[in-house]
């Protein structure tokens, strides 16, 4: 199985990429859900299995990222649980 891991930031996603395990896992930096779309289509496109999303993409942006990729592989995102919510507001405000 191939699979890869999107982060959303201060990224360029054409040079902003990891690949270990022989190609079968790749993990990729995405500036914006539209350039995480475009992505995930090409990701697909070029036969990669499963992809799994950092938290700031939420249950929209991981909708957007099954769509780019016609709802024919799985794609999951990250979550927390409700108690930490105050600890993630503070990591993420710096």
């Amino acid at each position: 199985m191939k699979f890869a891991f999107l982060i959303m930031g201060n990224f360029d996603s054409k040079t902003d990429r990891a690949v270990i395990h022989d190609g079968k896992a790749r993990i990729i930096g995405v500036a914006n859900i539209e350039d995480a779309a475009q992505t995930a289509a090409e990701l697909y496109e070029n036969g990669i299995d499963c992809i799994e999303l950092c938290g700031a993409f939420g249950e929209e942006g991981a909708r957007k990222i099954i769509a780019a990729t016609n709802n024919e592989i799985p794609v999951g995102y990250v979550t927390h649980l409700p108690e930490q919510d105050d600890i993630y507001k503070k990591a993420f405000a710096r």
